[in-house]
C-alpha cells in the first residue's frame, strides 16, 4: 500500500506578515474643517446687524415710495367745483327764507345758518396750508349738511300737503309751488354730488371711473379721467325733477334709483297738486 506524500511545509516568505495600522489622512486644503473660534463667533452678529440694517433700508425705501404714491393720488378739492356746490347748498337755505310761513318748518332763517356753519370748515380749509379737511370730518359735515337739507324739504313737503286749503290762491301758490319744485331740483343736486362714489375725496382716488351713476362720458371705462362736476348732477337732478326718468344718465346702483324716485315722487307732488291748483284758481 503506498503511502500519501508528505504535505509541503509553508515556507517562511509565504507565511503571512503582520499588517501596519493605517492611519487617517490629514486633511488638506479646502477639506479642512477649522475650528470654531472665538474671532469667528464674534463676526457672526456683525452678519446680522448687517442684513437687519438693509431690510430696514429697504422698508424704508418702500415706504418712501408709498407716501410718494399718495401723493400723487392725493385729493385735492377743485376750488371751482367747490365753490359751485357751496352755492348750491345755500341757495337752498335762500330758497327757504322765500317760501310762504305756511309750508316752512320752523324759522325760516335756520337752515342758511346750519349751512353757513358747516360749509366754513372746508372753505377756511381751502384758503390755507392745508388745502383740505381729514376725511372723516369733511364726510361728516357733507353729512350733517345732506341731513339739514333733507329735513327743510321733507318738512316743506309734508307742510304743503297738510295747510293746502289754508295757502295763498292765486299767483302766489303758483310762487311757492315754483320755490318747493326748485329747491327740491338743488337738494337732489347735492345729495348726487355727495353720495356717487362716496363723495368727491372717494371718486378721485377711483380715477372717477362710474360708481353710483354713468355718464357718457364714463361709458368705455373713462380712460381719459373725466370728472362730473356739481353742474353735472344738477342737470340729472333737473332732468329728473321734469321727466320724471333719467335722461343721459344711467343709475346704477340702488341708492341711486330710489333717489330718484323720491325725487321724481316729490316733484310730481309739488307739480299736479300745487301747479294744477293755482291754474284752476287763475
Amino acid at each position: 500500500m503506498a503511502s500519501s506524500p508528505p504535505s509541503p511545509s509553508p515556507s517562511p516568505s509565504s507565511a503571512p506578515q503582520p499588517t501596519s495600522p493605517v492611519l487617517p489622512a490629514k486633511p488638506t486644503g479646502g477639506d479642512a474643517q477649522s475650528p470654531v473660534t472665538p474671532t469667528s463667533v464674534r463676526k457672526a452678529p456683525k452678519s446680522v446687524s448687517a442684513a437687519a440694517t438693509s431690510a430696514t433700508r429697504q422698508s424704508s425705501t418702500a415706504r418712501k415710495r408709498t407716501k410718494e404714491k399718495e401723493k400723487e393720488t392725493a385729493y385735492l378739492p377743485d376750488v371751482t367745483q367747490l365753490s359751485i356746490a357751496t352755492g348750491g347748498a345755500l341757495l337752498v337755505g335762500l330758497l327757504y327764507l322765500a317760501l310762504p310761513p305756511q309750508v316752512v318748518l320752523g324759522p325760516r332763517w335756520l337752515p342758511l345758518v346750519i349751512e353757513a356753519i358747516l360749509l366754513a370748515p372746508p372753505i377756511i380749509a381751502l384758503f390755507t396750508d392745508r388745502r383740505v379737511l381729514p376725511y372723516r370730518l369733511g364726510r361728516a359735515l357733507a353729512i350733517a349738511l345732506l341731513a339739514v337739507v333733507t329735513i327743510a324739504q321733507i318738512g316743506s313737503i309734508t307742510l304743503m300737503v297738510i295747510n293746502l286749503p289754508q295757502l295763498p290762491q292765486g299767483g302766489q301758490l303758483l310762487r311757492a309751488a315754483a320755490l318747493i319744485w326748485g329747491l327740491n331740483v338743488l337738494v337732489f343736486a347735492v345729495w348726487y354730488w355727495e353720495t356717487d362714489g362716496g363723495g368727491p375725496a372717494s371718486r378721485h382716488r377711483r380715477g372717477h371711473k362710474a360708481a353710483d351713476f354713468q355718464f357718457p362720458q364714463q361709458a368705455n371705462g373713462n380712460p381719459d379721467r373725466w370728472k362730473p362736476g356739481f353742474i353735472d348732477y344738477l342737470f340729472l337732478a333737473f332732468c329728473t325733477a321734469t321727466a320724471l326718468s333719467p335722461a343721459d344718465t344711467m343709475p346704477l346702483t340702488r341708492l341711486a334709483k330710489m333717489l330718484m324716485i323720491i325725487e321724481a315722487l316729490i316733484s310730481m307732488l309739488s307739480l299736479v297738486l300745487l301747479i294744477g291748483r293755482s291754474i284752476n284758481i287763475i
